[in-house]
C-alpha cells in the first residue's frame, strides 16, 4: 500500500475553506408558517426559494447547519443524473415513460446551468465535460456502444477516447480508454449551497440550523412540527433529507439506503502536476461497480479523489490511506504528496436506482438521488416548490413511480457491507486480469 502522512489532516471538506462565514440564521422559530421544509440542502433550499418568491411564508429547519450534509460534501460533479438505461426503463415502464424519465436527467442539468447563469451565482460552475474511464478493455467496448446508442436515441453528446489517446484527457495509464460526455459539468458544491441559502433568505424564507425535527403530527389544518426550539404549525410540510432521512418519517426511511461516500484532497500541488493529470480540466469517473470519481479543484491547486474503499462505514481518516493508495495507482505522479483533507457525506440510493418525488401522508418529498444529486436534487426541489404553489409545471416524470422497499428493511442497510465487498472484489479481479497482474 502506498503510504501517506496523515499528520495534521483536516476532517472537513476542502470546499469549506473557500466559503465565507455563514449568514446569521434565525434563533427563534415562528409559531405558524405556510410551508415548513425539513432539510436545508440543495433540495430544501430550492423548494424554499420558489415557495417564498411565490408569497408563501416559509421556514427551513436543519438538524445541523444549512448545507452541512452531502450538499457541501460531494465532489461537485454534475451529470444527467438518471442511472437506469433507456432500455432497462422501457422494459419496466414502456418506451414513452422511459423517455420521459431519462429526459428529466438532461432537463435537471440544463435547468441548473440556466439558473446559475440567470441568478449570477458565484459557485465556479463550468461546462467541463466528464471523462468516464473504462477499467477493462471489455468495459471500454461496452461503454462506446452504450454512448453511441445514447447519442442516437437520446441526443446525449459524447465522443470516444481510445487508450492510445487517453493522456490527452487524463494523465493516467491505468485505464483502457473512455468516453467524454461533453455537457457534464462541475461546480464548487459548498459555494453553490451557500448561494442557494442566500437566495432563500433574500426571498423571505426563515432558516434555522441546529434544529432537528423530532415529531410531525397531523392536524385538521395541516401539521404541527416539533423541534427543540419550539413547535410550529404549518399547512404544508416538505421532507428534503435524502441520505440523512431519519425515523420521523418511517415510510420514507425504509425506502432509501444511506451510503457513505469518502473523499480526500491533496495538499496544494505544482501547477505542472495538475496540468499533466487534468489537461482538459474535465471531471472524471470510472466503470467500476464501486466507482472512483475525481477532479482538480476549481482553483486547480488540489486533486479531490473520492469513492468507497471499505465495506463498512468508517471514520474518513481511516478511509484516507485506502483512497490514497488507489489515487496513486491511477496517478503515480501523486505518490509522495500529502493529503490535507479527508471527509465523507451520506448519499441515498433507492431500491430501483431512481430518484423519487411525490406526496405521502400529506407531506411533499424528494430524495433517492443515487449519488448523482447535484443537479437532480436542486431541480426536484425547485419542482416541489412549484407544486406547493399549485403550478402545473411542477409535475415530473418521477411523480407517479412505484416507490419500492424490501421486506424487513427499516432504514439500516445491514446488507451493504457484503454487497460492497463483493463488488470491490469483482472490480479488482477484472482489473488485475485485464492488466495481467492477477
Amino acid at each position: 500500500m502506498a503510504t501517506v502522512d496523515l499528520t495534521g489532516i483536516r476532517t472537513s471538506p476542502c470546499w469549506h475553506d473557500q466559503v465565507p462565514a455563514a449568514p446569521e440564521l434565525s434563533k427563534e422559530l415562528p409559531e405558524k408558517v405556510d410551508v415548513l421544509i425539513v432539510g436545508a440542502g440543495y433540495t430544501g433550499l430550492n423548494a424554499a426559494i420558489v415557495a417564498a418568491r411565490g408569497g408563501r411564508s416559509t421556514l427551513v429547519v436543519d438538524a445541523e447547519e444549512p448545507g452541512f450534509g452531502c450538499s457541501s460534501r460531494n465532489g461537485g460533479q454534475v451529470s444527467t443524473s438518471v442511472k437506469p438505461s433507456l432500455e432497462k426503463l422501457s422494459a419496466r415502464f414502456g418506451a414513452e415513460k422511459a423517455r420521459a424519465i431519462r429526459s428529466e436527467g438532461a432537463a435537471a442539468l440544463e435547468w441548473l446551468a440556466g439558473f446559475i447563469e440567470g441568478e449570477r451565482l458565484d459557485c465556479d460552475f463550468r461546462r467541463s465535460g466528464r471523462f468516464h474511464a473504462a477499467h477493462t478493455p471489455a468495459h471500454y467496448e461496452q461503454l462506446v456502444r452504450d454512448a453511441d446508442r445514447m447519442r442516437r436515441e437520446e441526443g446525449i453528446e459524447s465522443f470516444a477516447v481510445p487508450r492510445a489517446e487517453q493522456r490527452s484527457e487524463l494523465g493516467s495509464d491505468a485505464y483502457f480508454g473512455g468516453v467524454v460526455f461533453s455537457r457534464h459539468s462541475s461546480v464548487h458544491p459548498a459555494k453553490m449551497v451557500r448561494e442557494f441559502l442566500r437566495l432563500a433568505m433574500s426571498a423571505g424564507a426563515v432558516v434555522a440550523g441546529d434544529c432537528r425535527v423530532t415529531r410531525i403530527d397531523r392536524t385538521s389544518a395541516g401539521f404541527r412540527v416539533h423541534t427543540p426550539k419550539g413547535v410550529v404549525s404549518t399547512k404544508d410540510v416538505v421532507i428534503a433529507t435524502n441520505g440523512y432521512t431519519a425515523g420521523v418519517v418511517p415510510w420514507l426511511r425504509k425506502r432509501v439506503i444511506p451510503i457513505g461516500s469518502y473523499i480526500i484532497a491533496t495538499e496544494e500541488l505544482p501547477e505542472a502536476v495538475v496540468d499533466e493529470l487534468f489537461p482538459t480540466d474535465r471531471i472524471a469517473s470510472d466503470t467500476c461497480k464501486v466507482l472512483y470519481y475525481y477532479r482538480a479543484t476549481p482553483d486547480r491547486k488540489r486533486i479531490a479523489f473520492g469513492g468507497r474503499v471499505l465495506a463498512a462505514e468508517c471514520d474518513p481518516v481511516d478511509a484516507a490511506p485506502h483512497l490514497y493508495e488507489h489515487m496513486c495507482r491511477i496517478f503515480p505522479l501523486l505518490q509522495g504528496y500529502r493529503v490535507s483533507h479527508a471527509w465523507s457525506g451520506t448519499v441515498a440510493y433507492s431500491f430501483d436506482e431512481l430518484a423519487h418525488t411525490g406526496v405521502h401522508d400529506g407531506m411533499y418529498y424528494a430524495l433517492g438521488y443515487c449519488g448523482s444529486g447535484v443537479s437532480m436534487a436542486s431541480y426536484l426541489g425547485m419542482r416541489m416548490g412549484q407544486k406547493l404553489l399549485g403550478q402545473a409545471e411542477g409535475k415530473t416524470a418521477f411523480d407517479d413511480l412505484p416507490h419500492p422497499t424490501q421486506l424487513f428493511y427499516t432504514g439500516k442497510p445491514w446488507f451493504l457491507p457484503a454487497a460492497v465487498s463483493y463488488y470491490r472484489w469483482s472490480d479488482t479481479f477484472q482489473w488485475k486480469r485485464a492488466t495481467g497482474r492477477g
